[in-house]
């Protein structure tokens, strides 16, 4: 639940950034400096978490921003909250059921250029089956120009709040009761994306 937001949004962001490189750029994430991470409040606090695996490519059309496209891909059972008997639970037919679902994937449909070093990204999230629109905000973290010169871009995307629920990733009542876990799973994205 939390991991949907995560990845499809860092992926988006790299497009937006992008815009002031050469045209025709294919960019790849780089999973060892990318963060994909995810938290939500419950009873006794909030739960965080990342996914470990994902890949990601941007292909970036200079002269045609708004024909830049990107894609990414989360592995659910990369999931990891730090404690490994809910992650198992969580990757059990009982939430995402990995077995079943074993992706999590973004595709944009538009990209537009808000400023110098940001952008939104609409597209389609696919998560438990179910497949929603969303929009990432994308932010490019460092100097604009240096996308000309220098192979490696690093991005922060955002978004609104996920909810679980609308990709059918919910308990039982009564143990959403209890637990008071929230319906709303932040995203916390990095993306390190090279050319």
């Amino acid at each position: 639940m939390k991991s949907l937001r995560l990845i499809s949004l860092a992926v988006f962001f790299l497009i937006g950034g992008s815009l002031s490189a050469s045209g025709g750029e294919i960019y790849k994430f780089d999973p060892a400096r990318s963060t994909i991470a995810f938290k939500v409040r419950q009873f006794l606090g909030t739960a965080k978490g990342r996914f470990s695996k994902f890949s990601g490519t941007i292909e970036l059309d200079r002269e045609h921003p708004g024909q830049s496209s990107v894609v990414a891909t989360i592995q659910v059972a990369s999931i990891d909250t730090g404690i490994s008997k809910r992650d198992e639970h969580l990757r059990s037919d009982e939430f995402f059921n990995v077995a079943k679902f074993q992706e999590i994937t973004f595709k944009s449909r538009a990209v537009k250029q808000t400023g110098a070093n940001a952008g939104e990204i609409t597209g389609d999230l696919t998560m438990h089956g179910l497949t929603r629109p969303i929009t990432l905000r994308v932010q490019l973290l460092g100097d604009p120009e240096s996308l000309t010169k220098d192979p490696t871009s690093r991005w922060r995307v955002t978004t609104a709040p996920l909810k679980r629920s609308q990709f059918g990733l919910v308990f039982s009542r009564s143990a959403e009761t209890v637990s008071m876990i929230s319906d709303d799973v932040s995203v916390d994205i990095e993306i390190e994306a090279k050319r």
